[in-house]
């Protein structure tokens, strides 16, 4: 039996056998490529939409109990740092009767809804109520002065006349006007616990 030679290989079978060059498609144009990597910010399903809203309403309530509780991380630039923290303290120790003068002026603007006619030593009530509160207002802008002072003063000793921040005489001021429940940070002290 004769063997036949074998054939030699033609073109197409060495095409076949050998890799092509290249990667077999063209490349893709910069603003292709672009597209391609393109997502929309925010996205339009109603699942991710609820899930985006849950979550920022879990970090804003974080934030509002790290605010209220006083914690340094969540806390403004007014109300940060160990100065502005001792003077919170301070003025949550304290009875002041600037805290009380929204509730004054409440009554009085009650007392000036009775009928004009009311009079106490022919001098109607209303008038009085107006004249009651003007003096409390003077005693609350005096106590929020010496309040002021009083704080400059004693955190000069705490922490050293040259390393005071400015601004605390009226930070304390501003806060003892506000009522005690609304603080914000809230009270981290009781009445009377004045810091060392």
């Amino acid at each position: 039996m004769a063997i036949s030679p074998a054939s030699p290989p033609t073109n197409d079978d060495a095409a076949a056998d050998k890799p092509a060059a290249g990667k077999g498609r063209a490349t893709p144009t910069r603003a292709e490529q672009e597209a391609a990597r393109r997502r929309p910010l925010v996205a339009n399903t109603k699942e991710a939409k609820a899930a985006a809203r849950a979550e920022l309403n879990e970090r804003r309530a974080r934030a509002q109990a790290g605010l209220a509780a006083g914690d340094e991380k969540y806390l403004p630039a007014r109300d940060k740092g160990p100065q502005r923290r001792w003077v919170r303290d301070y003025v949550d120790a304290g009875w002041h009767p600037a805290e009380f003068v929204m509730g004054v002026m409440v009554l009085v603007i009650l007392i000036s809804l009775l009928p004009p006619n009311l009079a106490i030593g022919g001098f109607a009530i209303a008038g009085w109520a107006y004249l009651v509160m003007m003096a409390y207002l003077v005693l609350a802008i005096g106590g929020m002065i010496f309040l002021a002072i009083r704080v400059k003063r004693k955190v000069s000793a705490k922490f050293g006349a040259e390393r005071m921040e400015r601004g605390l005489g009226w930070y304390a001021a501003m806060r003892s006007l506000q009522m005690r429940f609304m603080r914000l940070p809230k009270a981290q002290v009781k009445r009377g616990q004045y810091p060392a």
